[in-house]
This record gives C-alpha cells, structure tokens and sequence, in this order.
C-alpha cells in the first residue's frame, strides 16, 4: 500500500535521521549530496567545508532536502523539505553545533561526520554551520 504522510508522521522521520541529501541549484548546475543533520522541530542544521555547496547556497539559498526511513524495498517512508539555506555565526553557529555534537557524537564513525566545531576538509579547520527552515513538507510510505 503506497500513501501519504500526515505532519507527526513526518516530524518523526525527520527526527529520528541523521543522514539526508541536500540538493541545490545555481549557475546551471543542480548539486545533490549526503549530509548528516539534527531537526530540532523547527529548522534542519548542519555543517560543512568551504566548496561548491556553500557557494551554490549562497547564490541560491532555495534548497531540497531528503531524508528516509527503508526497512526494505516494500516498506519505507521519505520525507522531502523545501526550504532556504541560512549560514550561522556567533551564538547561532555555537548553538547549531552543539546541536549536531548531542545528536551525531553517539552514532560518528568517521572525521567529517563528527561535528566538534571543526572540519578536517575545511579551509582552516573551521566548519560552516547552516540551517534550512522548512517552508513546504511532503511525505510518503509504502507498506507492504
């Protein structure tokens, strides 16, 4: 059976991930990549390197974001947020990665996943910290 979402449905599939795909699109180029992410109920947060993401959000900060739920091919759930891209600073950076810290620290297994503030690949160590406020929520399930 296929159907749709309904709002605690949908907060629940965004809560519960740490993996999504941001896609954007700027200078002729649409750009979709895997990013580890904390939902807080109001604003999807992240962190990144310096590079084509950030340049692409900065031009345009209208995004997509994915995330989903597969238990197998016949029973799953995918969640799809529109949404414009904000860079944090200061407090909010601080805030945001605490955020990320809290949630990803339990589940890092790698140098770019684990948000300490700092980012291997980043010019500098220093990470870009991002939300996305959502504007436009879809989501859908197939139950076998």
């Amino acid at each position: 059976m296929l159907g749709t979402l309904d709002d605690a449905q949908i907060e629940q599939v965004l809560r519960s991930g740490t993996l999504g795909r941001l896609g954007m699109h700027a200078e002729g180029r649409t750009y979709v990549v895997p990013v580890t992410y904390v939902y807080d109920g109001d604003a999807i947060y992240g962190h990144t390197a310096e590079g084509m993401k950030v340049r692409m959000m900065r031009a345009n900060p209208a995004v997509c974001f994915e995330v989903e739920d597969i238990d197998d091919m016949a029973n799953w759930r995918t969640v799809i947020v529109w949404g414009e891209y904000e860079e944090l600073s200061g407090d909010l950076a601080t805030a945001c990665m605490n955020l990320l810290h809290a949630r990803l620290a339990p589940v890092t297994t790698s140098e770019t996943a684990g948000p300490a503030g700092r980012h291997p690949a980043a010019k500098d160590g220093v990470a870009v910290a991002y939300r996305i406020r959502p504007t436009v929520r879809t989501g859908r399930f197939e139950k076998s």
